[in-house]
C-alpha cells in the first residue's frame, strides 16, 4: 500500500507481516471491497493495524473516538480491542465511503457498536460530546485540521486518554524545505508542537512506515499546562504570581514527569 517512508526495509517488514499475522480474512475484505468501490488506497498500513488494536487492548476504552473512517478497516481493529461493551463513534465526510463503512462494521459483527457520523469532523464532533468525556481519539483525516482535531481531542479526552493520530511524518514532507510553506506541513508541525510542548500531553512518535504519533493526556488544566509550556521555553517571568518556584518540582512531576 505504499507506507514505506521511515521503516523500509521490506525484508523487515515481510518478517514482521509473516510472524506477527497481520492480516487476516476480514481484514482483506475490507481492503478488497474498498478498492472494488473505488475508494483510495489509503487505509493504515498493516503493522499500524495492528498498533492500533494493542492500544486499544492496553487503554480497554469504551468510549472511542476516530477521525476519518474510509472502509472502517482502522475502525474494525479498534473495536476489536475494545472491552465488549465499547463504543466507537466515527466520522467520515464522503456518503459513499460511509455506505462502505458501514457494510464493514455489520460483517465484523460491530454493527451495534460502530456509530458513523458523516459530514465535516468539526462540525458534526459537538454532537457527541454529552457522551463524553471519552477515551480514546484516533486521527486520521485530512492533514489540515489536525490540529483543530487535537484541541477537540484535548477538551474532550479524560485524564489518563490516549491521542493516535496517523501520517504523523507528513509522507516525509514535515522536514521537507520544499514542502515548509504549505498548509498541510504548517498544520502538522502546529499538531507536533502542540502535542509535544504544551504540557496537556506526554507524547511520542512510533517511527513506523509514516509514523503514529500517541500521547496520554495530563492532568493538568490548561492555566497550569500554559505556565510549564512557557517555563521550558525558560519564559519564567509572568508565571511566579501562580506558582512559586518550589512548585514547579512538583507540578513537573505530576504533569510533565
Amino acid at each position: 500500500m505504499g507506507k514505506q517512508f521511515g521503516n523500509d526495509d521490506q525484508r523487515l517488514a515481510g518478517y514482521l507481516d509473516r510472524v506477527y499475522r497481520l492480516d487476516d480474512e476480514l481484514l482483506a475484505d475490507i481492503r478488497e471491497r474498498a478498492a472494488r468501490a473505488g475508494l483510495p488506497d489509503i487505509h493504515v498500513g498493516r503493522l499500524d493495524a495492528r498498533h492500533l488494536e494493542v492500544l486499544a487492548r492496553a487503554v480497554a476504552p469504551r468510549r472511542v473516538v476516530e477521525i476519518g473512517t474510509l472502509a472502517g478497516y482502522s475502525g474494525v481493529c479498534l473495536l476489536r480491542g475494545m472491552p465488549a461493551d465499547g463504543v466507537l463513534h466515527t466520522f467520515e465526510t464522503d456518503p459513499a465511503h460511509a455506505e462502505v463503512a458501514r457494510e464493514t462494521f455489520l460483517r465484523a459483527g460491530f454493527a451495534q457498536r460502530a456509530h458513523i457520523h458523516v459530514g465535516r469532523a468539526l462540525d458534526e464532533l459537538p454532537r457527541i460530546e454529552a457522551h463524553g468525556p471519552f477515551d480514546l481519539c484516533f486521527i486520521d483525516a485530512d492533514k489540515d485540521g489536525y490540529p483543530g482535531y487535537l484541541a477537540w481531542a484535548a477538551r474532550h479526552l479524560r485524564t489518563g486518554g490516549v491521542v493516535v493520530a496517523d501520517n504523523a511524518f507528513l509522507f516525509g514532507e514535515l522536514v521537507d524545505p520544499a514542502h515548509a510553506g504549505a498548509p498541510a506541513t504548517r498544520a502538522m508541525r502546529a499538531f507536533h508542537e502542540r502535542l509535544a510542548t504544551s504540557g496537556e500531553f506526554r507524547a511520542t512518535v512510533l517511527p513506523t512506515g509514516e509514523g503514529l504519533a500517541v500521547a496520554v493526556k495530563l492532568w493538568c488544566q490548561p492555566r497550569v499546562a500554559g505556565a510549564l509550556a512557557r517555563r521550558r521555553r525558560g519564559s519564567f517571568r509572568g508565571t511566579c504570581g501562580f506558582f512559586g518556584r518550589r512548585s514547579w518540582v512538583f507540578l513537573r512531576r505530576c504533569c510533565c514527569p
